[in-house]
Parts: C-alpha cells; structure tokens; sequence
C-alpha cells in the first residue's frame, strides 16, 4: 500500500475521488499521487484537473499509475516514466508509473551512489530464493484484535509514512476492504508485519507495509513473510506481485531480488517515508495460481 504518520501535528494527505480517479495528495508527500485512472476514456480531463489541483497546491510532483492505454496522452502532458511493470493488469497489460515534476530539485536523487550500490547488492543475489518458513516464530494472518499491536509496530518503525496506518482503527477499515495482514509472533508478541493490497478489477497485488521490530531484523523475517503472502495471492487468484521499495534499503531491495522479482524501475524522490521524502525502486513477479504456488 503507501500509508501513514506518526507525529500528531505531522500534515495529512487525503485521498478522495476526482471524476473516476482515485487520487492521494497533500503535503506530507508534497504531491499528487493517480492510484487509480478508471475510466481511460476519461484521462485528459483527470490529468487537466489533477495538473491544476497540483499547481494551485504548490505541489512539487504528479505522481501516477497509468495504463497502457493511456500512457501516450501522459507523455504529451509532460510526464516521464519511471517504472514499467509488463503485464501488470490482467496479467495481459502493462502499467506505467509515470511522474511530473513541477520543481528541478525534485527529479534529482540524494544519494544517487549509495541507491545504485543497493540495486548492485540486489542484482547480485538475484534470484537465490528466499526461506518460507521460520522455527523460532509463529506466522499466521492478523485480524482485528492483532491492530494495536501492528499500529505500534508501524509507529516504531516509520517516523512518516503516507497513508495512516499507526492507527488501530485504520488498520480495521482497511481489513474489511482489500488489505490482507501476515505476522510473526515470537513468545506471544509480533515483532514483525507485511500487507497485500489486492487490486481485484486488475489481479495484481501490491506487497507492502514490511515492519520488522529493530532487535529482530537480520533474521529473514521479511522474506519469509513475502512467501507466505505470494502463495497466499496465487491461491486467490492473482496474476502479477509488486512492489514499491525504498530504494536506500539494503534488506528490502535483496529480499524482493531473492524471491524472483524483477526491477522495473526507481521514482525519484516520491514518498515520505521514514522522515523524508524518499526515492523507491519497483519490482515486479509473475504469480501462478493453480496450487497456490508462487512462479520462480
């Protein structure tokens, strides 16, 4: 998904309707974020208004995920694409992830060295696989009684994050709605949490929300609860896994590599997370879903 926000005084986005579209904005990420177009007939006169609404804002960025069959007219507004996942919709077409900047600064990543010396560090262990059990943790789904203990995790973990997901009450609305909660507990506590964002319409699925507890990282906690969620997905039905990484994290980036995924692409700069504006990498996996097996 993309959530959150710590600190009470910090400044929400919002997320609303505009036509068909359904868009995120505010000042937390300093943008607007299209979640999703709708009706693709309809994209001109979206863009016209979110490009309006992001200019009467003083918004820095548009920010948007854009079908295929749509992407032409985006590049004539002024848009780039950053990231491109093949057969993301449908397992037939591909989505773009396309951005326009309204400052320079904005299009420029801080600390480009180091994001490329993490996608090296990915690249190299591409492929290795990933541990889908663990001996020391009890893994399972969480439900409405496991919030608070996820809300404190998240609040532990992420000093900002775009969508609100410190508070208990949230994490429940978005239960009952298309996010599917997997856990690790060691001794009776959860010291570890991830999110599938189900995009039903399109059979894709977006794995997020990866929180692990800091005394308990470097144990492969991350993976072992992707795993889960893949075969958790396929059984359901869906076609493409992705997802939206930081791109400064080593353990993230090599996690999502070792599992099968492929890289797809960086968005410079795109979401506050973890106190700051952040650039995040995107990678992409095919999902079987007969057996509820995952592809390699």
């Amino acid at each position: 998904m993309t959530h959150r926000a710590v600190q009470e005084d910090q400044p929400r986005d919002v997320i609303e309707r505009v036509g068909p579209a359904l868009v995120q904005h505010g000042p937390l990420s300093d943008r607007v974020y299209l979640m999703k177009l709708g009706a693709a007939d309809e994209a001109q006169g979206v863009v016209e208004r979110l490009d309006s609404l992001a200019r009467r804002r003083g918004y820095s960025k548009f920010f948007a995920k854009v079908p295929e069959e749509a992407r032409d007219l985006f590049f004539a507004r002024g848009f780039v694409e950053e990231a491109r996942v093949p057969r993301m919709h449908r397992g037939r077409r591909a989505v773009s992830f396309m951005s326009r900047f309204y400052e320079e600064w904005r299009e420029t990543p801080k600390k480009p060295e180091l994001l490329d010396e993490v996608l090296r560090a990915a690249f190299a262990r591409q492929g290795e696989g990933i541990d889908a059990e663990s001996r020391l943790h009890e893994l399972r789904r969480l439900s409405d009684d496991d919030a608070p203990a996820m809300a404190e995790i998240f609040s532990e973990v992420f000093a900002s994050y775009p969508f609100p997901i410190h508070d208990p009450a949230y994490l429940r609305e978005t239960m009952t709605e298309n996010v599917v909660y997997h856990g690790a507990y060691e001794n009776g506590r959860l010291v570890a949490v991830a999110s599938a964002e189900m995009n039903e319409a399109g059979c894709n699925v977006e794995m997020t929300d990866f929180a692990t507890l800091p005394g308990q990282r470097g144990r492969g906690l991350a993976g072992v609860l992707l795993a889960r969620m893949e075969k958790d997905m396929a059984e359901r039905g869906f076609l493409t896994a992705y997802t939206i990484a930081r791109a400064a994290s080593f353990g993230m980036n090599i996690a999502f590599a070792r599992a099968g995924y492929r890289f797809a692409g960086r968005l410079t700069r795109n979401t506050n997370i973890a106190g700051s504006l952040e650039c995040m990498n995107v990678w992409h996996k095919p999902l079987f879903g007969a057996g509820g097996v995952a592809a390699a």
